[in-house]
């Protein structure tokens, strides 16, 4: 079982990440969301291998197979993380794609490294650029909603993953994608994280204003994400990402939840091969184009 080590500046906090690696050719790396691990990528993880690239997914810290570490995720760390992962395997014209909050994973790396050793980047269902709802960001989540979310964890985390297992879908409008079966196996997958990773990495995803960051990434971007999305409302992301991302392209997927990979997955995957089939060097992306279902 494949897992490599971060090189954070903190040593105390130095952990093994956990990684599945596939495929050969041109890397991308898939960052998964919260609060699962890697395991959210199968539907796209064979599409992307048989069109003849190597995938990468890892499990953040606190997630899936990697270390259980007590402190630091903040974003800073969650970046260095990934810089170990790409320097580790050595990587170069790596194209990542950051799911909900693996897209602060994506944008953070881009303010703190450049564009070194990466080519491309897609936001899926991201986070990016802020969650909670401001004065100047009335479309955000309200701090009230925040909160619920936050006690709930602490209270009772295995209860509240039910509901948001099928909050993430969308359920009750996609019962005929989506089965009870596949709902448990995403609750299993996201019970297995450490508690303290579930609520620390919240305050991470819920408190971190990425605004002042997106002018950072200035590699080829394409944004998608879910007009029905009930986790990460499209005002607040993708609209406000693609807007600010000087590089970038946009695809609104018509009536797609949060969990767009699984109930979108063909759709997904034929956006995400039509992007990775496309360099910087060809085309200059600064358009929005909308997605049928």
């Amino acid at each position: 079982m494949p897992f490599i080590a971060t090189e954070n500046s903190n040593p105390k906090t130095d952990i093994d990440l956990h990684y599945q690696d596939y495929g050969e050719g041109r890397p991308i790396i898939l960052i998964h969301g919260w609060p699962l691990s890697h395991r959210m990528w199968d539907k796209q993880t064979e599409d992307l291998v048989n069109a003849g690239y190597r995938v990468i997914a890892y499990d953040r810290r606190g997630f899936g197979l990697s270390d259980f570490p007590w402190n630091n995720y903040d974003y800073d760390t969650l970046a260095e993380d990934l810089r170990s992962l790409i320097l580790g395997l050595d990587l170069r014209d790596v194209t990542l794609v950051g799911f909900s909050m693996g897209g602060g994973e994506v944008v953070r790396y881009c303010t703190k490294y450049g564009d070194d050793r990466i080519s491309q980047a897609v936001l899926l269902s991201s986070i990016i650029p802020l969650v909670a709802q401001k004065d100047d960001n009335p479309d955000g989540v309200p701090q009230e909603a925040l909160d619920d979310i936050m006690e709930n964890l602490t209270s009772d985390r295995m209860k509240f993953l039910k509901g948001f297992t099928r909050d993430f879908v969308n359920y009750e409008d996609n019962k005929d994608i989506i089965s009870e079966e596949m709902l448990h196996f995403d609750w299993t997958v996201a019970a297995y994280a450490s508690d303290r990773a579930t609520v620390e990495t919240t305050k991470a995803w819920a408190g971190t204003d990425f605004r002042s960051e997106l002018k950072n990434v200035t590699i080829p971007t394409m944004v998608i994400h879910g007009t029905a999305d009930q986790i990460v409302p499209i005002e607040t992301s993708g609209d406000q990402a693609a807007a600010g991302i000087a590089d970038s392209t946009y695809h609104k997927l018509k009536g797609a939840p949060h969990g767009c990979v699984y109930t979108h997955a063909e759709q997904v995957n034929k956006l995400l091969l039509d992007f990775f089939r496309t360099s910087s060097s060809e085309t200059s992306y600064n358009k929005t184009a909308e997605a049928n279902t």
